[in-house]
């Protein structure tokens, strides 16, 4: 078993294609089709189903899949560990981020990171916290950036908190909460509201607040990325509670202060005992501290 025919079946997996992952792994079809042929024969089982249409994972090839991915992340980072030891930076940099932290510049330290370290791969994932974290702990994000309400604690991986920041809210221009100088979550909760699904690091600080003061709210308007959020608060069809750096960069609301807003945590996280060399070297730039 070799690790190019690992990579190889994580490229199919991944493409469900055997043409796409050819294209991806630079090399002619029939020779990635043959070292998976090959592979199959030496595990005696088929990992693909294959159709005319699709290709999809037998159970065999879905049980397969992590175990692949783990040893090629560790190939991966030997490989890493030993540049770093001659004091060379390489390998990959896998950063996952939520669309609303600001206590650091993600883009310029990516852009000063590429620029110091032109040998490493650098990856960029945004989502939400509770999936970003989920992905540090499997080891597909070497690190991570969430704002999380101040009661959680991510398990699992190393937090280090960069800042905090209070909630505001967010209403249409017209609105007749726009023309007030603050308010408080009791008269928001008369209104109905835009917020991400229940269950997420994002919905669970306003949910948590309101709880706290024995109020309910109506969240009418779910959606899955906090910047559409304003798409809808806009026109006037719900008012929402946001980070109070980042509310202001969004177009046609109204920002107001809550007098009792809920708070939340900015933090970089990574895998609990284990940081790959350019992870670290990544973390230096922003001048976080390994822990």
């Amino acid at each position: 078993m070799e690790l190019q025919q690992m990579r190889y079946v994580v490229a199919v997996a991944e493409t469900n294609s055997f043409t796409r992952a050819a294209e991806r792994c630079l090399v002619v079809q029939s020779a990635l089709s043959h070292q998976i042929a090959r592979l199959e024969r030496e595990l005696g089982a088929r990992l693909f189903e294959r159709t005319s249409r699709r290709v999809s994972l037998t159970p065999a090839g879905a049980a397969f899949l992590p175990a692949a991915r783990q040893c090629l992340e560790a190939a991966d980072r030997a490989a890493a560990e030993v540049a770093a030891a001659v004091g060379e930076v390489r390998g990959r940099l896998a950063v996952g981020l939520i669309p609303t932290v600001t206590a650091v510049d993600i883009p310029g330290a990516l852009r000063d990171f590429h620029e110091r370290y032109p040998q490493v791969r650098i990856t960029l994932r945004v989502g939400a916290s509770d999936d970003l974290i989920e992905q540090v702990r499997d080891g597909c994000l070497d690190v991570a950036f969430l704002g999380l309400p101040v009661s959680a604690e991510p398990q699992g991986v190393a937090v280090h908190e960069l800042a905090r920041d209070e909630l505001v809210a967010v209403a249409a221009p017209d609105h007749p909460l726009a023309s007030e100088a603050s308010v408080t979550l009791r008269r928001l909760a008369a209104e109905p509201f835009v917020d991400l699904p229940p269950g997420t690091a994002g919905r669970l600080q306003s949910d948590e607040a309101f709880e706290a003061a024995g109020l309910v709210r109506d969240v009418a308007y779910e959606v899955t990325t906090a910047d559409y959020t304003a798409r809808l608060v806009a026109p006037g069809l719900g008012v929402a509670l946001l980070p109070r750096v980042w509310a202001p960069t969004l177009p046609g609301v109204t920002v107001i202060p809550v007098v009792d807003a809920p708070q939340r945590v900015e933090c970089a996280i990574w895998g609990r005992g284990t940081r790959t060399p350019a992870a670290t070297a990544f973390l230096e730039i922003l001048g976080i501290p390994f822990q």
